[in-house]
């Protein structure tokens, strides 16, 4: 039954997908996108477009991740930092990351380090931010006891800060997944001949409507691969939080 529940909707949207194909050169049929798809991706596209799109997205991704639980757990325990930076911050989030990709590539130049810059520039405000919150929402009960048993240094913030404030951290990782991999494809898509972004921008100047479609369709299942991955890792490290049968869920 569960499977029926997952596969009835994308069952419809092919279907609906299919009933409407033809009437438009710009929309190709499911059968037609699925051709180009395997001719377009199971090639050496694969290597020269798709994985280094993959080790861009992990690569911004991962330092953003870094750097915004380290900066995160420092100005949410500072109450002094907090109100000093808080401003701050909040000004930076309110800038659309793809509004700095001139700037980036001024600074950065046009190779892998801009893109990599663009990515973790939109991710590590989610982290950051839901770090923050985390932190501040820590239970001072739990704090005093922390005091009166002496855990204090690494220990503390192994078992108290970081776990306490783990369930806020995942969400901001989550939050800041999805804008990592459209970062990712806005970052291909300015002085660059190479990645998945710029693949689909070529296709679609050069009118290879199906191949277009099936870029789309590939990043969709990259999005979606990598959220049941995020899943299972949240469930895991969160199955203190969720239950013990969390981790085999």
């Amino acid at each position: 039954m569960r499977a029926v529940n997952l596969l009835a909707l994308p069952v419809l949207l092919v279907l609906g997908w299919w009933a409407i194909s033809g009437s438009s050169f710009y929309l190709p049929s499911p059968e037609a996108v699925g051709r180009a798809f395997v001719a377009t991706w199971f090639s050496e596209r694969l290597a020269d477009d798709v994985l280094p799109s993959v080790g861009r997205l992990l690569a911004g991704y991962a330092v953003a991740a870094l750097a915004g639980v380290g900066l995160g757990v420092l100005i949410g325990l500072s109450r002094r930092l907090r109100a000093t930076l808080e401003p701050v911050l909040e000004f930076f989030r309110a800038i659309p990351p793809p509004v700095l990709v001139p700037l980036i590539m001024l600074l950065a130049g046009i190779d892998t380090p801009m893109k990599v810059l663009v990515i973790v520039s939109g991710c590590v405000w989610p982290i950051l931010l839901n770090t923050v919150e985390g932190v501040r929402a820590l239970d001072e009960v739990l704090a005093d006891t922390c005091r009166m048993y002496g855990v204090r240094g690494a220990s503390r913030m192994r078992r108290f800060v970081l776990r306490g404030a783990s369930p806020q951290i995942m969400t901001g990782l989550r939050q800041a997944l999805s804008i990592g991999i459209i970062l990712m494809v806005i970052s291909e898509m300015f002085a660059s001949s190479s990645g998945l972004g710029f693949t689909i921008v070529l296709f679609q100047r050069q009118f290879q409507i199906a191949e277009m479609w099936s870029g789309i369709l590939l990043l969709g299942l990259l999005g979606l691969a990598l959220s049941l991955i995020f899943r299972r890792v949240e469930r895991w490290v969160l199955s203190w939080y969720y239950g013990s049968g969390a981790a085999r869920a």
